[in-house]
């Protein structure tokens, strides 16, 4: 089995498992050092003084993005280009989720740990602003240390990513280390419905453009990001945030696209341990499969995500905000028409689950938390075989965040 599901037993369903043809994997550092190498636009070195403040936004403990050599291979660039480390400053972009632990810390950034703050959404500074597809103005907020930086630099993991098609680039940044402004506006209902807005499309995305827009306000001068499939890192890419995700975003299409035949009764989602932490992070797993490019279930089908949810909901404001939304619900039906007209930033994600849930039930096992699961609107049992009904069709997609489900061609 895939580390992303436990072992099940289904013996009376007919089983279909897929999974994306996952590319070759590379050192994570040897790709770092390469593409440090042959940047787009001017090197680093070309962009920085000695005597120049640096601050450098990284991805948090729900991206498995090896930070560690990304932040190394930053700053060994930076020391060759004669800029103190006592110049470097590194925000943890945290958006609107928890702040991340000494020892999360520690592990994520290793001997780089000292240099490390968390974001607080609730203190960013207005720097600019950025243009709406309405031609309205939203704010952009940063985190204090990056606003008031020479020199904006980030890392990323170009991953499918519901809105932005993929994430990476700016958006560790404008998010990451951003206020709820911005956060409040992309995912909110006006943007999210728009036509583009789609998991694993960045061209004519206008949440994907919105971002980029943000990201040259900010001033993000260079990022290095990298992108995964299910053997690991599968490339990296430095330079300018738009051709760094272009870039990275091919490459991931090409290892994680899977053409879906027929239709089934039930799909098996995993998720990564580090999404399936909570219940917020884990309901990726059914709104991936089923708001993507194609939906695999037939009508009154479900999702199945085995997630051992140790935080219950999640920890941070946007995951209580998520919480609050579904469990004070009667029905998902009611629940999105009423946020159709608005809702707080972090609540997007019970939005995109109600939209699930008009169509198809989502049930969550080996739950540490099986009341907060039932409090959501979806169902919790102790394994995937009591979720899954004898007879059924069922697809297995040992990783749903790193799998692309596509039409025939």
């Amino acid at each position: 089995m895939n580390d992303s599901l436990p072992d099940y037993h289904l013996p009376d369903r007919d089983v279909t498992v897929l999974s994306p043809p996952g590319g070759t994997a590379v050192p994570p550092r040897e790709a770092a050092e390469r593409a440090m190498a042959d940047p787009h636009g001017p090197p680093l070195a070309e962009l920085v003084s000695p005597d120049e403040t640096v601050a450098i936004v990284v991805t948090d403990v729900t991206r498995a993005t090896p930070d560690d050599v990304l932040l190394d291979v930053l700053l060994a660039e930076l020391a060759d280009a004669g800029v103190p480390r006592k110049h470097v400053s590194v925000v943890l972009g945290l958006g609107l989720h928890r702040p991340m632990t000494d020892e999360e810390i520690a592990d994520a950034l290793g001997e780089h740990a000292d240099l490390a703050e968390n974001h607080d959404a609730d203190a960013a500074i207005e720097v600019g602003t950025a243009e709406t597809p309405d031609g309205d103005a939203v704010p952009v907020e940063l985190n204090p240390t990056v606003a008031d930086a020479d020199r904006v630099l980030s890392t990323g993991m170009v991953e499918p990513h519901q809105y932005a098609g993929f994430s990476g680039g700016a958006k560790t940044v404008v998010i990451g280390a951003g206020g709820e402004s911005l956060i409040r506006y992309t995912h909110g209902p006006d943007l999210l419905s728009r036509e583009g807005v789609r998991l694993g499309r960045i061209e004519d995305n206008p949440f994907r453009e919105l971002l980029d827009e943000a990201g040259d306000v900010a001033g993000l001068d260079f990022c290095l990001n990298v992108t995964h499939g299910p053997q690991g890192i599968l490339g990296a890419s430095a330079g300018h945030h738009r051709a760094v995700v272009a870039d990275l975003a091919e490459t991931a299409k090409e290892s994680l696209s899977v053409a879906v035949e027929g239709e089934y009764d039930a799909v098996i989602a995993g998720v990564p341990e580090a999404k399936a932490a909570n219940l917020y992070q884990a309901t990726r797993a059914a709104t991936y499969v089923v708001l993507g490019d194609r939906n695999p279930l037939r009508p009154g089908g479900r999702v199945v995500v085995p997630a051992a949810m140790p935080e219950g909901a999640g920890e941070g404001k946007g995951e209580q905000r998520f919480y609050d939304r579904l469990d004070g619900a009667s029905d998902p039906e009611s629940l999105y028409d009423e946020m159709r007209t608005g809702y707080e930033p972090g609540a997007q994600r019970a939005f995109v689950v109600a939209r699930v849930l008009r169509d198809h039930d989502v049930f969550v096992t080996g739950s540490e938390h099986p009341a907060i699961v039932e409090d959501c609107l979806m169902h919790s049992r102790e394994s995937v075989e009591e979720a899954i009904e004898p007879g059924s069709d069922v697809l297995v997609v040992p990783n749903a965040l790193d799998t692309l489900l596509v039409r025939p061609e």
